[in-house]
């Protein structure tokens, strides 16, 4: 890929990855909330200001090595918002129902994303000036088009049954408590599992047919 294409890809792609890795963190610290732990909201993580949850590493500079190094397969992290099961009556469940916001989210963003390409930036091409299509609509247009996948792609890594990562919380909130806790103890080493199954495309035959089954679904809208 060369200069121009990776920088063309960057600003087009910047906007909707911001608001992809917000919306999960404030959704993540939003369920906690409801359920009873505050906090997010007294950590001020309950903010839509990407800038609060922005980490230098995971959120700018691993996402731009991948893509510099030609990397198939893109993606990072925000600072995880603070959750302290302590607070909740349900520690286990309600650590699940708050991971999986996250997730759930995100693909909630790629359905509007897609309805607004279809009932706005598509339709509006037919009567608007060619120089604003051209200088508004087709930006905004590809912009919802990387709104989708990167929505998509998120919701999928995260549900990755490794912890840290979301679907790992899921599947501890839901196992048997002899075996979550059995299975929460990969936790420290969680980041270098998933690191593992990435360098090695063991996670593509989890993340990809996940995807297809999202983006297939996105298609009958």
């Amino acid at each position: 890929m060369d200069i121009p294409s990776i920088v063309r890809q960057l600003a087009l792609s910047a906007l909707p990855v911001l608001i992809a890795i917000t919306f999960h963190e404030v959704s993540h610290g939003f369920i906690a909330n409801k359920l009873g732990d505050p906090t997010a909201k007294m950590l001020g993580r309950l903010t839509l200001n990407p800038l609060a949850h922005i980490d230098l590493f995971g959120t700018i500079l691993l996402p731009l090595m991948l893509i510099l190094f030609g990397s198939p397969f893109v993606f990072g992290y925000a600072k995880p918002v603070p959750i302290n099961p302590m607070n909740f009556k349900n520690p286990r469940r309600d650590m699940a129902l708050s991971a999986a916001g996250g997730p759930a989210t995100n693909f909630l963003l790629a359905v509007a994303s897609v309805l607004a390409i279809k009932l706005v930036t598509r339709p509006a091409v037919g009567f608007l000036p060619p120089e604003i299509v051209s200088t508004m609509l087709s930006p905004a247009d590809q912009m919802l088009q990387y709104s989708i996948f990167i929505n998509v792609a998120l919701a999928t890594f995260n549900l990755i049954p490794v912890p840290p990562l979301d679907g790992g919380r899921v599947v501890v909130g839901f196992l048997p408590h002899k075996q979550a806790i059995s299975f929460s103890r990969i936790e420290p080493y969680g980041f270098f599992i998933v690191i593992l199954l990435i360098a090695t495309h063991v996670a593509d035959y989890f993340v990809r047919p996940l995807m297809s089954l999202f983006i297939g679904l996105l298609s009958l809208l």
